[in-house]
């Protein structure tokens, strides 16, 4: 079943990590992996249907001299959280538990180490995430986008630039439906979604960003250059018309709980598309 771990962390030395630093510390976390099972982390890596998401380093920061970069500061703590989807969660939430609580191994980033203070982990059915949006009446959603989600239309190279309902939920149906086991698979039209859900931007957190989620090869100027994908930060709450069918309400619901499991959009494991969400009645 889905599982979320949340991991306090801090830095053995001042150090500098890239503004966007989700890429680097998904590559940490993979030789963490790796460590205790290598087939596990190659599985991780090389799955298609982006099972593991990735909250990059949350806390306060110093300034770095390094452009685009920023300082961590050993005397504050910084959390990392870590959303598994995979069918094989059991298997990868032990091959990251293992090194780091009964190794102490540290998380090896570029600059410098992190090591575990304190971890804490929660877990959700599918069958349990359905159940409780069968109990929500008149329900509102509100999802902060906490770090740039970047969700690709379709197979093209354009991505979303604003927390529209349609593409918001469409990509946590195909994530919930590429892991779920067949009897519970969500069947959501894009047309539904649009008549029937309605997004409030919040306006003044809303952002736009262009993130690096990985370096490749130039193979013109041979050297590396990021790969980067275009996104948005901020808060948004979503609404269900009142004429709602029960079915694309409970759906809704339960992929707006999913979500703090799986991310949202493309390069989840990167850092991309971290979201927290509360859910309530109008």
């Amino acid at each position: 079943m889905p599982q979320k771990i949340s991991l306090i962390m801090r830095p053995r030395s001042r150090f500098a990590i890239p503004n966007s630093s989700g890429y680097q510390i998904y590559s940490a976390m993979l030789a963490i992996m790796g460590e205790a099972d290598e087939g596990i982390a190659k599985h991780a890596h090389d799955s298609p249907i982006s099972s593991i998401s990735l909250c990059p380093a949350e806390g306060r920061f110093l300034r770095s001299i390094r452009p685009k970069h920023k300082d961590v500061n050993p005397d504050e703590r910084y959390r990392i959280r870590i959303g598994i989807t995979d069918p094989k969660e059991e298997a990868i939430f032990k091959s990251i538990i293992q090194p780091l609580i009964l190794k102490e191994r540290d998380l090896e980033l570029d600059g410098g180490k992190l090591w575990v203070e304190e971890i804490t982990s929660k877990t959700a059915s599918y069958d349990e995430m359905l159940k409780q949006a069968g109990n929500s009446k008149d329900p509102t959603i509100d999802i902060t986008f906490r770090s740039p989600t970047c969700i690709q239309y379709k197979n093209t190279k354009v991505f979303e630039m604003f927390p529209h309902r349609e593409a918001v939920f469409s990509s946590l149906a195909s994530k919930w439906n590429a892991v779920c086991s067949d009897g519970i698979r969500l069947a959501l039209d894009r047309d539904e979604i649009a008549r029937h859900v309605m997004e409030v931007p919040d306006a003044s957190s809303y952002k736009t960003h262009s993130v690096a989620i990985g370096t490749v090869i130039d193979k013109n100027k041979g050297h590396p250059r990021p790969i980067l994908r275009q996104g948005f930060t901020g808060r948004c709450r979503y609404v269900l018309a009142k004429n709602a069918p029960a079915d694309l309400r409970n759906a809704v619901l339960a992929l707006s709980r999913f979500a703090e499991f799986s991310g949202v959009g493309s390069a989840v494991s990167r850092g991309c598309g971290a979201v927290d969400v509360g859910i309530g009645e109008r």
